[in-house]
């Protein structure tokens, strides 16, 4: 086994235990609002930050996303930056993938592997689009001008059926009447 595929789990040993060093258990309604977004907390559950009942204020709060392998975290700004994310994220949604030049920071070196919290919340949402993340990596390498979710088809989508359709021209040979001109 190489050390370079060894840098991943000793950083996350690393994180966690420099956590618990500290006494540090994370409660995400404790966070401020610009390090809730991609934190994990004590339970090993996403961190959200969403608008408060007031406007231009935000709370944080435990979401019921849990998250296998990683308690006690809270996304460096190397990692926000690498891979493209915002502190500012409310919520949690596919919506970014939708930007072009957001698939090619996520699929980057510095992101891929240096980052395996933002990669794992990715890898799942795109699950839920019915993809698989690695392969949406692989064609945005192939054509980088594409959003990553334009990768996801051919690009074209189906219009939608009309429950009426055009009758035929032809009364007495419905299957042979010519196309309108």
């Amino acid at each position: 086994m190489s050390y370079s595929s060894l840098k991943l789990p000793i950083f996350l040993l690393l994180s966690s235990l420099l956590h618990a060093a500290l006494g540090e258990e994370i409660v995400c309604e404790n966070l401020p609002t610009n390090m809730c977004a991609f934190s994990i907390s004590a339970s090993g559950k996403r961190c959200l930050l969403e608008t408060a009942n007031v406007a231009g204020k935000y709370t944080c709060r435990t979401s019921a996303v849990e998250v296998e392998g990683i308690v006690n975290h809270v996304e460096s700004d190397e990692c926000v930056a690498a891979c493209g994310v915002d502190r500012k994220t409310v919520g949690i949604s596919s919506d970014a993938m939708m930007e072009a030049g957001f698939a090619a920071k996520l699929c980057s070196p510095a992101c891929l592997d240096y980052c395996p919290n933002i990669l794992d919340l990715y890898f799942n949402l795109a699950a839920g689009e019915g993809a698989f993340l690695p392969d949406l990596c692989d064609a945005q390498r192939i054509n980088p001008h594409r959003s990553m979710l334009e990768n996801l088809s051919s690009g074209a989508a189906p219009g939608p059926v009309s429950e009426t359709s055009p009758g035929p021209v032809s009364e007495d040979l419905p299957a042979l009447a010519p196309a309108p001109m």
